[in-house]
């Protein structure tokens, strides 16, 4: 495999948004380390996958590691993983805040602060947090304290993170997406998320992916967080 072939890590990776991005970067022209607890090796061999659960820093260890033994360089790392649980606030229990916390933060904790030094060599990497927008904009019909609290503080470390980088060479970024067509979602749920966003409808995985290789060819575009919502994040309506 040639040195000059970019590398990608996606977490999260084996369904929804994790595979459209995988999907989008191999059609790129990258080479892609994907992530998730249960992903299966695909018989396309510039994809490798790394199953395990992000939140163990050994894990996290093994992504990085396998995409400098394998490919010799890290590009772009996309911290797609991530755990929502909607219910009302004081109904959440211990073992979902551990849950929520390991993944959503601690996963986002580990795989960054490996990759990082792999990230700056070429000075020319690119980090990518998948929040929500409800962090800008939280609705009452959809309770989701510990998202906000997690998903949050991904928002507010892509900005300090932009900024501790920014003379490095490594750009970091977000995308903000509303509620998406994926299979966490089932049919019946459909009519009431379209009415959550203005625009009548809900997101489809292609307009993330859109988002996400946006912001890997802007190249002078760091510390922003696109919400991806059909207008959610703009008010009430």
């Amino acid at each position: 495999m040639s040195s000059e072939q970019k590398v990608v890590i996606v977490t999260g990776a084996s369904q929804g948004l994790g595979a459209g991005i995988v999907k989008a970067y191999r059609e790129a022209g990258y080479a892609v380390v994907a992530n998730s607890r249960n992903i299966k090796q695909s018989a396309d061999t510039g994809i490798v996958a790394v199953p395990g659960d992000i939140g163990e820093r050994a894990v996290a260890q093994t992504l990085v590691d396998t995409a400098i033994e394998r490919f010799g360089r890290i590009d772009t790392l996309i911290n797609n993983a991530g755990v929502f649980i909607g219910k009302p606030f004081v109904d959440y229990t211990t073992d979902e805040l551990a849950n929520v916390l390991k993944v959503n933060i601690e996963g986002f904790f580990h795989i960054t602060q490996l990759a990082l030094p792999h990230l700056e060599k070429h000075r020319d990497g690119h980090i990518v947090q998948i929040t929500t927008t409800l962090v800008h904009q939280a609705l009452s019909d959809v309770p989701s304290g510990l998202a906000l609290l997690t998903k949050g503080g991904l928002d507010a470390v892509t900005r300090g993170l932009a900024i501790e980088y920014a003379k490095r060479g490594v750009r970091v970024n977000a995308v903000a997406p509303g509620i998406i067509k994926t299979p966490m979602h089932p049919a019946e749920t459909h009519e009431f998320f379209k009415g959550l966003h203005p625009v009548g409808r809900m997101g489809e995985i292609g307009d993330v992916v859109d988002a996400v290789l946006y912001l890997e060819r802007a190249r002078f575009l760091t510390g922003e967080t696109i919400n991806v919502d059909g207008g959610q994040h703009a008010g009430r309506w």
